[in-house]
């Protein structure tokens, strides 16, 4: 009767190198997305480096890139957790090969070029668009919020920056006076070439709070000027007796109002209602799927809560990124306006964009809204109904697996621009791992 086990010896060595190649499948996701990374076009990035001159030399930014989106399709965000899947884990290491960035090295590349993300993401939609996994004959549009790498408690009121620049004010003027009267003691006794001249920690504190407080009020003023221009404009242009017969307003424009917020932490982030019904300290992230392939065609990021203003522009981001017109265009309540709805009909866009919360009786609309009454009862058709319901399974999943299977939850950079690129590499990201199953399960 033969052995009960297989042979194991633990402290065997190997008599050869091994090949790691030899561990993985041939069908493996990191072989293709080292594949996909070898055909971007990395001009950009590589333009940043240095030619010439002394120094240790870079690692090279395909390496890099391929290491970062493994990561991002794998759940792996954090640099330093990417530099140790190297230690562990065969698909970084080779991906990595023969190579061992630090994870400042990782987080360094991805901060210098976060901004170029956004174009190695175009690129690979178009290799998508190019090999027909995306055709672009139905494109759904919706948005998600997520997290900011800032807390809301960080966060404050305008009108709470007033009073606590008068409190503040107050306690660095009586400090003031409490060091000048000790001050002028210390001279009556030890003499004027006494050294105490350097600022109370207090002091210190109280300063560096109250800048902090007024650069944040002045960012809170600058934006909401900049949000009422348009209006102010209008206002200027109207005439006195059409000023006197009008409403008074209820807080002038250009002014925030006492219950506007914003973040020290990340100034950029705004208050928003999450999925979960609670208010966070958010982003909200856009995308445009295609119906066919569900590929990402399509990703941008706005700092406002309310969607309405980013269907145009995220129609217009696909069909630039792909190059074509989609058949039909889905997106829900939130993009419904008198505005986008002309837009489509002037465009001779087939647009089904929801009036009304689903599950609730129409509710009449303004004849001054001729462009919305045509897409309630274009809506309300069998045909509109039934391209509507495709919506949900079209856009609805990428933000499920972005969430949950991936577990991206919360951005890690903080800043619009950063935060646009790193939602640019999450979405390329997915978009590799999509079009890897499509691929393989095709058996190409």
């Amino acid at each position: 009767m033969g052995d009960k086990f297989a042979p194991y010896e633990p402290d065997q060595q190997l008599l050869f190198p091994p090949s790691l190649r030899d561990w993985l499948p041939e069908d493996h996701l990191c072989y293709f997305i080292s594949d996909t990374v070898d055909q971007l076009d990395l001009s950009s990035i590589v333009s940043k480096y240095r030619s010439i001159g002394s120094g240790n030399v870079a690692y090279h930014p395909r390496l890099m890139l391929k290491l970062l989106i493994y990561g991002y399709c794998t759940g792996v965000f954090s640099s330093r957790k990417i530099a140790r899947q190297m230690e562990e884990n065969v698909a970084f290491r080779v991906l990595a090969a023969g190579q061992n960035p630090s994870h400042r090295s990782l987080c360094r590349f991805r901060q210098q070029h976060i901004a170029e993300f956004s174009n190695l993401f175009v690129q690979v939609v178009e290799i998508a668009t190019a090999s027909g996994l995306a055709k672009l004959g139905t494109i759904a549009i919706d948005g998600t919020k997520i997290k900011a790498a800032a807390s809301k408690r960080k966060a404050m009121t305008y009108g709470r920056m007033k009073s606590e620049e008068k409190r503040l004010r107050k306690e660095i003027k009586a400090l003031i006076k409490a060091a000048g009267d000790v001050d002028a003691v210390e001279d009556e006794q030890f003499g004027p070439d006494f050294r105490g001249d350097e600022m109370p920690e207090e002091l210190r504190r109280r300063k560096s709070r109250l800048k902090v407080i007024r650069d944040a009020k002045k960012r809170l003023e600058d934006r909401k000027r900049e949000e009422d221009a348009e209006k102010i404009e209008k206002e200027e242009e109207r005439d006195e007796d059409t000023k006197k017969r009008g409403p008074k307003r209820k807080h002038p424009l250009g002014k925030p109002k006492d219950s506007d917020q914003e973040n020290f932490t990340d100034p950029d982030s705004r208050i928003m209602k999450s999925g979960s019904g609670a208010f966070e300290q958010c982003y909200n992230a856009q995308t445009a799927v295609d119906g066919d392939s569900q590929i990402i065609l399509a990703a941008g990021v706005t700092q406002c809560a309310a969607d309405s203003n980013q269907l145009i522009p995220m129609l217009d981001a696909a069909m630039d990124n792909t190059g074509e017109s989609p058949g039909r265009v889905l997106a829900d309540a939130g993009y419904k306006s008198e505005d986008n709805f002309t837009n489509l009909e002037s465009r001779k866009v087939d647009a089904y964009v929801s009036v009304g919360r689903e599950g609730k009786g129409a509710k009449p609309i303004s004849p001054n809204k001729p462009a919305t009454r045509q897409m309630q009862r274009k809506m309300q058709t069998n045909r509109g109904r039934k391209c509507y319901a495709d919506r949900k399974h079209i856009v609805e999943p990428p933000f499920g697996w972005i969430k949950r299977c991936l577990g991206f939850r919360s951005f890690s950079l903080r800043g619009r621009e950063k935060v646009a690129g790193e939602w640019a590499l999450i979405c390329l990201a997915l978009n590799l791992k999509r079009m890897n199953q499509k691929l393989t399960w095709s058996g190409t």
